[in-house]
């Protein structure tokens, strides 16, 4: 045979030893092992362990004659059905990889640490927004440590954002310092999904953080306003643990 088709059935995946007793019971038509391992020049080792793997490419057959085993190739177009099983599993292996490669991706990125900075309102509200490009509806957003005193433009905003926040059914914990007006918290939490407390500890700060998916945001509104986006998975879920442990020593708001 030519070696353009030697090399054909090579390229449909069969192994060098597939292709030679392939192509000796294509010569022989029928035979037993003895014949094919002579035509072949295989192993003698190795040809059953061939064979039953053209059988189960459906590239040959058998038959038991008198106590002995025949083997016979199967007619050519055997290949074209072999290339269509192959085909099918190389689109199920395709889907599987698709999964598979989504999952890795998603566990490299959660471990890339990406840093950008904000400066002015303008680059605050920015960083801010960027949360929806994320959070999905029943999603919790939190701030911790958020100041007391707050430009009142940023208390106009912080309102309108609830709003939004509430169209995209996102929820809200938030974490005042202990000195904040009590009618702050009494107007955050008028806003669906909002639940807006006092830090269980006096420790006041004029940034605060805010946490969700895999970003921490670290927020100055005064005197300069200056914003930290940090984004990576262990970073985040670190900030929400000590959030968490705040919030588990605050009390709720009274109204």
């Amino acid at each position: 045979m030519e070696q353009k088709n030697i090399d054909l059935l090579k390229a449909i995946g069969l192994t060098d030893g597939e292709v030679k007793v392939y192509l000796a019971l294509i010569d022989l038509g029928s035979s037993t092992t003895g014949n094919i391992i002579q035509k072949s020049k295989v192993h003698a080792s190795k040809v059953y362990s061939i064979l039953n793997r053209l059988i189960e490419k459906g590239l040959v057959s058998f038959i038991k004659k008198e106590k002995k085993t025949v083997y016979s190739s199967n007619p050519p177009t055997t290949i074209t059905s072999y290339l269509n099983r192959k085909e099918l599993e190389i689109k199920e292996q395709k889907e599987s990889a698709r999964d598979f490669i989504e999952e890795l991706s998603r566990k490299t990125f959660a471990n890339i640490s990406e840093a950008t900075v904000y400066l002015g309102i303008k680059g605050l509200r920015t960083a801010s927004e960027k949360m929806y490009e994320k959070m999905r509806k029943g999603d919790t957003l939190y701030y911790l440590g958020v100041p007391a005193y707050q430009p009142e433009e940023q208390h106009i905003y912080w309102q309108k954002d609830h709003a939004r926040r509430i169209e995209h059914g996102i929820k809200v914990r938030i974490l005042f310092n202990q000195d904040t007006d009590p009618k702050i918290l009494r107007n955050r939490n008028t806003y669906q999904g909002s639940d807006a407390r006092h830090m269980p500890t006096k420790i006041k700060t004029p940034a605060l953080f805010g946490i969700y998916k895999d970003v921490v945001l670290v927020m100055l509104q005064s005197p300069e306003v200056i914003t930290i986006e940090i984004i990576n998975q262990h970073i985040a879920d670190s900030f929400k643990a000590y959030f968490n442990e705040f919030w588990k020593n605050s009390k709720p708001f009274r109204k």
